[in-house]
């Protein structure tokens, strides 16, 4: 049998090349409000999160079939299948001359959902996200591990993008990125750029990771450390003379060691804890708070660790829990904790009393900094 090429219908063609995703309108929307998030869920309402709370839209109720229907559009064949055998599946959309998506559709009894994060085309800066300036002066070490910590939707994956693009700006260098999927896009500028994004680029994290050090990187953006062997390869990187920057799920810097340390049996632990001692640059731990300064919806509180010589000798000695010592006492390094950090955020009058108090980790403790009277090292700066 000749191979018989089918005959296109160019009109059709073209037609469905203009027309957008019918998902797009709820995208628009979202970008229009200037939410973070759309929540679809069959037979409810799309909601949106705005300033960090989740509200009902009014927008008809969708069904199941219309979700699905919306999804299957911009999945690809092998994520719907991929979708169908596991029940979730990650991937990314590009809403046309705006923001990027990051998406996760799921099955939740028996029908679908859909979770969309929304991805600012636009890297912010240093100064727009209110971030400390000790966290730009990392971006310029040449070797190590820098770690962000935080819960999902911390605002994580925007610190790091930030100071990516503060590299690409400024150090002639070759940065990899390796995602699942990729969030910011960037522009070659002093650095350039190779992002590889997980089932599309590349199989999976281990065939990305293999690879890796035969691409010449002199930058590194490892995800999410989801398991031993992610992180394995990103100490690996950090070792043979790279900047590595990961991501913990975490909630603050000594639980982010101890997370890490969970990775590995107790007899593999020893050598994890050297490997930390002498690769760990920082851990940058990330909370986002609503804010009460007009324009601004939300800010970032952030738990800076920098490692010196006194934080190695804790992790080797198995005493990480005493660093949060160690930042108390080394505040004109540019190291903070939470209760520090929200002090400043109240007094420069970014978020109210009541936000502050709920997102400390010791409510009597930020109580007796606002009236002056500040724990550990370090002299009163009120």
């Amino acid at each position: 049998m000749s191979n018989v090429t089918p005959p296109v219908d160019s009109h059709a063609t073209e037609m469905k090349l203009d027309k957008e995703p019918e998902i797009s309108k709820y995208f628009r929307a979202v970008v229009k409000m200037q939410a973070s998030d759309l929540h679809l869920k069959a037979n409810t309402v799309p909601r949106i999160r705005s300033a960090g709370a989740v509200k009902a839209t009014s927008a008809a109720m969708l069904t199941n079939e219309d979700i699905e229907r919306m999804m299957f559009e911009i999945m690809t064949p092998a994520q719907q299948k991929f979708y169908k055998e596991h029940g979730a599946c990650d991937f990314a959309h590009d809403l046309d001359g705006s923001d990027r998506f990051r998406i996760n559709v799921f099955r939740q009894r028996s029908l679908t959902s859909v979770a969309a994060r929304r991805v600012a085309r636009y890297v912010p800066t240093f100064e727009e996200l209110h971030l400390p300036a000790s966290l730009k002066h990392l971006c310029y070490l040449h070797q190590g591990m820098i770690i962000l910590a935080g819960i999902t939707g911390a605002g994580k994956s925007t610190s790091i993008a930030a100071m990516l693009q503060h590299i690409n700006q400024n150090r002639a260098c070759h940065i990899v990125t390796v995602e699942d999927p990729i969030e910011y896009l960037f522009q070659d500028d002093k650095a350039f750029i190779n992002q590889r994004e997980i089932g599309i680029d590349v199989h999976g994290f281990d065939d990305a990771l293999r690879y890796l050090m035969r691409e010449d990187p002199d930058v590194v953006l490892i995800g999410e450390m989801r398991d031993r062997e992610t992180f394995q390869a990103a100490m690996n990187a950090a070792e043979t003379g790279h900047l590595v920057f990961c991501t913990v799920h975490s909630s603050s810097t000594s639980q982010t060691i101890t997370r890490i340390l969970d990775l590995f049996p107790e007899e593999g632990r020893e050598l994890i804890r050297q490997s930390l001692s002498f690769n760990l640059r920082a851990i940058v731990c990330q909370k986002l708070l609503p804010s009460i300064k007009p324009g601004i919806q939300r800010v970032p509180t952030i738990e800076i660790l920098l490692v010196n010589p006194s934080v190695r000798r804790l992790i080797e000695a198995h005493r990480e829990t005493e660093i949060i010592d160690v930042i108390r006492s080394c505040y004109n390094d540019g190291m903070q904790d939470f209760t520090e950090h929200l002090y400043r955020l109240v007094e420069d009058e970014f978020i109210d009393h009541k936000t502050a108090y709920e997102a400390a980790p010791n409510p009597e403790e930020l109580r007796m900094r606002l009236k002056g009277i500040r724990s550990g090292g370090g002299s009163i700066l009120s």
